[in-house]
């Protein structure tokens, strides 16, 4: 019982052996054959979110092996160091991410992932630039551009951003991917401007109106009242009623009237934003109540969401957008309307209680 215990044990340690011996041998022609391999080429990905592609397959073979004369195919596997590649490839702005490896056929396969711009910037200075969705600074770039949420009068033109800077970058940051996703807001949302104290004005395709959007915060609701007093009263008496349309206050909108419009023109603008709702994605329903003054109730019927009351004083709402700040940015795309006077009718959408 003990003898046969012993032999027992000595073969399973000769097979060990006899296992290790091989794995050895294996790894030593693994190395061999490394060391004596050349590489057959290099074949590159990138992968963008856009169909604009801002990072080409040249630059990254000129950063995986810099010179004319120092191209990957036929040189020696192990003269690459796949680490130090892949930390060069990530020192390009328009680099996110990126993997190396060799084939079964020492073809070096190179993954790259493109940093995806969300928003285009313009800085007081005049200066320009995108941002990712991290909210990384990229540069423009010459060969091409892209359409994306235009953002001016950003106030730094600072890399490395604090405080207030950096909250308001992030509010910049959040809100231009919504939009866009958002069909109908980006064919409407033409321009938006930061004013001196880090609110946001949008300037529309249709319409001559301001929208006093307030700060970052909440931003889905705020787009979507925007888009419910769109549907609900411009489609029906015209964008260019109202001067200032403000959304910044919670469950309401607040229009602000301007004088008569001309007939041609209002039919128009009742025409594109119609065109421009009809065209967008569908939009989650909510329930408002509007307070209007007279002129539009006799220009336009309720609609089944909407409660149509008589003329409030415009003192019941807190208008903060007194007058329009100056800027030494160069002129924006599209020029700033003048604020209203507060003695003007407003229309009011209040959100109704129960």
């Amino acid at each position: 019982m003990f003898i046969q215990g012993n032999v027992k044990k000595i073969l399973l340690l000769s097979l060990a052996l006899v296992v290790g011996a091989g794995l050895l041998v294996l790894l030593i022609a693994a190395i061999n054959k490394k060391s004596h391999s050349t590489c057959n080429g290099a074949a590159v990905t990138i992968h963008s979110a856009n169909t604009a592609v801002f990072l080409n397959k040249q630059e990254v073979l000129a950063i995986i092996a810099p010179g004319k004369d120092n191209q990957p195919r036929g040189k020696p596997l192990s003269s690459f160091d796949l680490k130090k590649i892949e930390a060069a490839l990530k020192q390009n702005v328009w680099v996110g991410d990126a993997q190396l490896f060799f084939d079964n056929n020492d073809i070096l396969q190179v993954t790259v992932e493109e940093r995806t711009p969300v928003a285009r910037i313009f800085t007081v200075n005049g200066n320009s630039f995108y941002i990712d969705s991290a909210g990384k600074r990229l540069p423009l770039n010459s060969r091409m551009t892209i359409k994306l949420p235009v953002f001016s009068n950003f106030p730094s033109d600072k890399e490395t951003l604090y405080g207030a800077d950096s909250l308001l970058m992030e509010q910049v940051r959040k809100m231009s991917p919504f939009i866009l996703r958002n069909p109908f807001w980006m064919a409407q949302i033409a321009q938006i401007d930061i004013t001196p104290t880090r609110s946001f004005e949008m300037l529309p395709v249709v319409g001559k109106h301001i929208i006093a959007f307030g700060d970052g915060e909440n931003y889905e609701k705020k787009f979507q009242r925007l888009y419910l007093f769109y549907k609900q009263v411009s489609a029906k008496a015209g964008m260019d009623k109202y001067s200032v349309i403000n959304v910044q206050y919670d469950q309401q909108v607040v229009a602000t009237r301007k004088g008569p419009a001309g007939k041609i023109d209002s039919l128009q603008a009742i025409k594109n934003i119609k065109k421009l709702i009809e065209a967008s994605r569908q939009v989650s329903p909510d329930t408002l109540s509007t307070t209007v003054d007279n002129n539009i109730v006799a220009n336009a019927a309720p609609s089944p969401t909407l409660t149509i009351l008589k003329e409030q004083p415009t003192t019941t709402i807190r208008d903060s957008f007194h007058h329009v700040p100056t800027s030494a940015s160069p002129p924006p795309l599209k020029s700033r309307a003048s604020l209203p006077s507060q003695k003007h009718p407003k229309a009011i959408m209040k959100r109704q209680s129960g």
